[in-house]
């Protein structure tokens, strides 16, 4: 439905100099991924099994305030300080709604104090925009959005104590961004726009902070080890704007992504190369959380894995 609309507003992503795609594509899958997530919680609502508590408004309200920034976006283009500023503005409610990084393990669990804000902000913001850096090649920051957000479901109910409430919302988006991927595999026929991306990322910087970052211990490290590609893509292409004297916020073609395109993989391997250093992180991170863990993990990325085999097969056979 939402292609079908695209087609007829004109909401397209046009192709250019920067973009690797040679036909105009649907560029606003985001509102297929937020109405599927929603329509999730309002089925466990009706069901009487909705976890209720103000961090969960502060995920959701935030997601989609994110969501509706980058829809915006999406539509009519908006200056890049603009958009900063309301990451900002957004970030600031979820934190007054709960999500807060309040301390450190070091130095016997220092609290963070009116440091706590900038730190949080600087997570939330960072990791809404990396995950946007990513979305550059098709199938590429939805796999990667899967396995992180299964990765931190399953650290959110393994550690102690469990919060499975991040872990709800984790595979809530799991499973909206599988289906999304069906669409979304090379050749796409659908890109899922700032909206997709921003509000992916919010909801995996969100859930890192309340199912992970919570627990006081050195588990508060594990989400830059389960987010390492969305956080090396970002670290490496804001780095690189700076020394060349552009501003960060500049897009640009020499992601890590378009980096391996150009040295002459296909889209499909830049994406299983990837997709392959989310999943070891990921695996790792479980590793160091808890043994356990890491059997949950290894076996619902194999899960994951099927699941994606089948969705491009049966993609394939429907188009013969």
């Amino acid at each position: 439905m939402v292609i079908n609309f695209s087609k007829k507003e004109g909401l397209v992503d046009v192709p250019n100099e920067r973009k690797i795609h040679t036909k105009p594509i649907s560029r606003i899958g985001g509102v297929a991924i937020w109405i599927s997530t929603m329509l999730t919680f309002l089925c466990l609502v009706l069901l009487s099994y909705y976890p209720y508590g103000k961090l969960m408004s502060g995920i959701l309200l935030g997601g989609s305030l994110m969501f509706l920034l980058g829809l915006v976006d999406d539509v009519y283009g908006l200056g890049a300080k603009f958009k900063l500023v309301m990451q900002i503005a957004i970030a600031t409610v979820a934190y007054l709604l709960g999500v807060q990084i309040n301390s450190v393990p070091f130095f016997g669990g220092m609290d963070l104090g009116l440091l706590s804000y900038p730190i949080t902000l600087l997570w939330i913001v960072g990791i809404s925009n990396a995950v946007n850096f990513i979305d550059g090649v098709d199938g590429l920051a939805g796999s990667v959005i899967t396995v992180n957000a299964v990765t931190l479901a399953i650290l959110a109910i393994t550690l102690n104590p469990p919060n499975p409430i991040s872990a709800l919302i984790g595979f809530i988006l799991a499973g909206a961004m599988l289906a999304f991927l069906t669409f979304n595999f090379n050749p796409a026929k659908i890109f899922m726009g700032d909206s997709g991306a921003l509000f992916s990322g919010f909801l995996l910087a969100a859930i890192s902070i309340t199912g992970v970052m919570k627990v006081a211990t050195v588990a508060i490290l594990l989400p830059f080890v389960v987010l390492a590609v969305p956080i090396i893509d970002i670290t490496y292409s804001s780095l690189r704007r700076i020394c060349k004297g552009t501003s960060p916020f500049v897009a640009d073609a020499e992601h890590i992504h378009h980096k391996l395109l150009h040295a002459g993989f296909s889209q499909k391997k830049t994406v299983m190369i990837m997709t392959s250093v989310a999943i070891l992180s990921g695996a790792l991170a479980c590793l160091f959380a808890k043994h356990n863990a890491i059997k949950y993990d290894l076996f619902l990325t194999l899960a994951i894995v099927g699941v994606m085999f089948l969705l491009n097969l049966f993609r394939v056979l429907t188009k013969k």
